[in-house]
């Protein structure tokens, strides 16, 4: 039996996780500018904004996007072309 792949790329991510991962990549203070809402600018802790956004959606809603934004800026562009290449890096052009 095959194994059900969810396309929602928010699957299995739990808002925790969301939190820690945004803390991690902009810090509390660029977090609290990005996202207006007072438990990222005063006194800021995971525990707590975790308790305001579980119950207000709005809130929820932009930590979400933030994040999905956030992983789409990881994602390197994929080119066909290696970054090193030892065959035409190798050598220095004879004069």
């Amino acid at each position: 039996m095959a194994a059900h792949i969810s396309k929602d790329p928010l699957h299995g991510v739990t808002l925790e996780m969301q939190v820690n991962a945004l803390v991690a990549r902009y810090g509390w203070l660029e977090l609290g500018k990005r996202i207006n809402i007072n438990c990222f600018k005063n006194d800021p802790s995971v525990k707590s904004s975790l308790k305001f956004l579980r119950r207000t959606p709005w809130a929820r809603a932009e930590v979400e996007a933030l994040y999905l934004e956030s992983l789409e800026e990881r994602a390197p562009a994929k080119s066909d072309e290696p970054a090193f290449n030892p065959w035409t890096c190798g050598r220095t052009p004879k004069s």
